[in-house]
């Protein structure tokens, strides 16, 4: 058996999850860096207290749930019926599914291969190392002795790149904006400064992608979206960014592959409000058929 994982942080599928979610995250070592466990943990819990509710109440907006997870399942079921040689699943790093259970619906053994698919463009190690850390260190308490391989981080690959070009392309028929967002999520500085890669992977990311599109737009902006209380983050930020423009715009979520809470509520929702102009959410490559054989070719 060949099993391709796909690795993503997860979306609550339920308001109670959101707790569940906020206590996970805020409990991983590469989001919250406080080296001892017991602070680290009681820490997790006071933010948690302090933000279950607001991210119930943004849920509610969204229907009660992420779309994450049902994406994520037709992405694989798609990739099953497309061929044969193989099986498809994934694992969420805070909500279920965790990877003990989904690791658990496999008999794997020495001759089986399992590959670990991070669903994340560019590197960060609060993204891709703390999710294959956790994913590795479960199929060694598991005991599982299958062969294990990763898919690297993929923002320059060219089919990957055609892809989004296409996506955009096709909403700017609907909607003419001369003006694109490339709005990411962010993190803090301080991560930035240890020698994580993420912001230099946008930035040539966007490199990439502005070459194919200039003659279709004139702006190109990169923003940053959903950082958290009072420390330096990545700017400038995208509500920032939409307060202050001078003619409507598009917006793809360039560092997310499945649409989630970021996506449908932040951007699709919360900052519509703050919006000098209007502007269009261009969705996440989801189940898409060109996201499928994007990921058929790295395997």
């Amino acid at each position: 058996m060949k099993l391709v994982l796909f690795l993503n942080m997860g979306g609550a599928t339920n308001l109670q999850d959101c707790e569940v979610f906020l206590k996970n995250m805020f409990n991983d070592p590469y989001i919250l860096g406080i080296k001892n466990a017991f602070l680290r943990k009681f820490v997790a819990w006071i933010i948690t207290k302090a933000r279950v509710k607001a991210m119930q109440e943004n849920y509610k907006q969204m229907g009660g749930k992420s779309p994450l997870n049902e994406l994520t399942q037709s992405l694989c079921l798609k990739l099953s019926a497309k061929q044969k040689a193989f099986c498809f699943d994934f694992v969420n790093l805070y909500v279920p599914p965790f990877a003990k259970e989904v690791l658990g619906k496999y008999k794997l053994g020495k001759e089986d291969e399992i590959i670990l698919f991070p669903l994340y463009p560019h590197h960060s190690r609060t993204t891709v190392t703390s999710s294959l850390e956790v994913l590795q260190n479960r199929v060694k308490s598991l005991k599982i002795d299958a062969k294990i391989k990763i898919i690297d981080v993929f923002y320059k690959n060219e089919l990957y790149n055609q892809m989004i070009i296409s996506h955009i392309l096709e909403k700017q028929k609907h909607f003419g904006a001369k003006t694109l967002i490339f709005s990411a999520h962010s993190l803090p500085v301080s991560v930035i400064e240890k020698g994580d890669l993420y912001e230099k992977h946008i930035n040539e990311h966007v490199e990439l992608l502005k070459e194919k599109l200039k003659n279709h737009f004139d702006e190109f902006i990169i923003a940053y979206q959903s950082r958290l209380g009072p420390i330096k983050w990545l700017e400038p930020n995208t509500s920032d960014i939409l307060a202050n423009l001078k003619q409507k715009a598009l917006i793809y979520p360039l560092s997310f592959c499945i649409d989630c809470s970021e996506t449908i509520f932040e951007l699709g929702i919360e900052y519509k409000h703050l919006a000098k102009e209007a502007y269009e959410l261009i969705s996440c490559p989801n189940d898409s058929d060109e996201f499928a054989e994007f990921i058929l070719d790295c395997l």
